[in-house]
C-alpha cells in the first residue's frame, strides 16, 4: 500500500440515499487536506448528483446509473477511463466491486462484513455498523484507515467540513419564491421519508404549524408529490402555510432550504441537507438502534434532534417501538 495518494485518483463509492450520501462527503474533506494533490471521484446516482456536485472537496461526480445502463463490454471500457489507482466502497455494491477487480483497480477497499468482498477487495476493514455507538459519518472514516487515518474524528470535527457544501443559486418556482419574498423567515416541515424512516404522525405537523405561525413564522411543507397526495387532505393551508410538495428539484429544494430558519423532520435527506447549510434542522427519532440519532442525526452547526423517551424500554430492547408518535409538539415548537 502505497504512503503518498498526491497525483494519484481515488474513487468513493457510495450510490445510495441523499443522506447516506451527505454523510460520506466528510471524508473527502479529509483526503484532500491529508493529500491536497489527490484528484477525488465520487461514484453516485443521478437522484444525487446536485448533492455531490455541491461539495467543494469532490473534483469528479461519476453517474453510476449512466455507467450501469451500457453493455458489459462498455460498461468495463467506462470505468477503466476513469483510470483511478483506489476505490472505497463505502455503500457495498456486488455489481461495482466486480468491476472494479475485473478493470485492475490496484487499492480495492471495502468492509469484511460483505462476502463478496472477500473476492473483490484487496483491503478489506472489520468494523460493524448496526451495533457502533459511532455516527454514520464517523463509521464511514473507518474506511479510510489504509489511507493513513490513525483515529476517527469527532463529531466536532466533522461538523465543521459541512461548511465546504455549496448548493447553485437556482431560480425557484415563482409561487416559491413569491412566499420567500412575503416571509422574512419560515420553517419547512417534512413529513415523509418514502418509507426509510419511522415518522412523525401528519396531525402533529399539523399542530406544530399553527405554533410556527402564531410565532410569526411562515410554514412550508415539502416532500414529493407522492407523499403530497399522501397528506394534503389533512393539512391547513393559508397565506402562511403552503404545500410545496412535487413541486421543486432536488437543487431548487437545496436553495429553498438554505433561505429557511429551519427545518423539522424524521430521518431524512432534506434533514441532512438542513444540517450541511447551518440551518436549526431539529431531526425526530426513535431511541431504537440502529435507527437512533446517536448513528443517524444531522451533522451541522446548528443541529438538533428530539426523541419520546432515551429511557424507553421498547427500544432499549431493540424491538419496534411508535414512540416517535408520543413526541409531545410544544418540545419542538420551543426550539424556535
Amino acid at each position: 500500500m502505497m504512503s503518498d495518494w498526491n497525483n494519484k485518483r481515488i474513487l468513493i463509492s457510495r450510490t445510495d440515499s441523499i443522506g447516506d450520501v451527505l454523510l460520506t462527503l466528510p471524508i473527502c474533506e479529509w483526503l484532500k487536506k491529508k493529500y491536497p494533490e489527490v484528484t477525488l471521484l465520487f461514484l453516485g446516482r443521478t437522484y444525487t448528483q446536485s448533492i455531490i456536485e455541491a461539495y467543494d472537496f469532490v473534483d469528479e461526480v461519476i453517474n453510476w446509473d449512466t455507467i450501469q445502463s451500457l453493455p458489459t463490454v462498455d460498461r468495463m471500457a467506462a470505468f477503466r477511463a476513469l483510470n483511478v489507482d483506489a476505490i472505497v466502497h463505502i455503500f457495498p455494491n456486488k455489481d461495482i466491486a466486480s468491476l472494479a477487480k475485473k478493470v485492475k483497480i490496484p487499492t480495492r477497499i471495502g468492509t469484511s462484513h460483505r462476502s463478496f468482498h472477500l473476492l473483490t477487495c484487496n483491503h478489506r476493514l472489520n468494523f460493524t455498523r448496526k451495533n457502533s455507538n459511532l455516527h454514520e459519518a464517523q463509521l464511514n472514516f473507518e474506511l479510510l484507515k489504509p489511507f493513513g487515518l490513525k483515529q476517527i474524528p469527532t463529531l466536532e470535527e466533522i461538523n465543521q467540513s459541512t461548511a465546504a457544501f455549496h448548493p447553485s443559486a437556482v431560480e425557484l418556482p415563482q409561487n416559491v419564491q413569491s412566499f420567500i419574498n412575503q416571509h422574512s423567515k419560515y420553517v419547512i416541515l417534512h413529513p415523509k421519508s418514502q418509507g426509510s424512516a419511522l415518522e412523525w404522525p401528519i396531525e402533529k405537523y399539523v399542530q406544530l404549524a399553527k405554533k410556527l405561525v402564531e410565532k410569526g413564522y411562515g410554514v412550508a411543507y415539502t416532500g414529493t408529490d407522492k407523499e403530497g397526495v399522501n397528506f394534503r387532505g389533512n393539512i391547513t393551508t393559508s397565506e402562511n402555510i403552503m404545500d410545496t410538495t412535487g413541486t421543486m428539484t432536488l437543487e431548487q429544494l437545496m436553495r429553498f432550504i438554505q433561505q429557511a430558519s429551519g427545518i423539522v423532520a424524521c430521518s431524512t435527506g432534506p434533514l441532512h441537507i438542513g444540517g450541511f447549510l447551518g440551518i436549526k434542522s431539529i431531526g425526530l427519532f426513535s431511541n431504537r438502534k440502529p435507527i437512533h440519532p446517536g448513528r443517524w442525526h444531522a451533522i451541522g452547526s446548528d443541529a438538533h434532534y428530539i426523541v419520546n423517551d432515551e429511557n424507553c424500554e421498547v427500544c432499549k430492547k431493540g424491538k419496534p417501538c411508535k414512540c416517535i408518535e408520543n413526541i409531545e409538539v410544544e418540545r419542538v415548537a420551543t426550539l424556535f
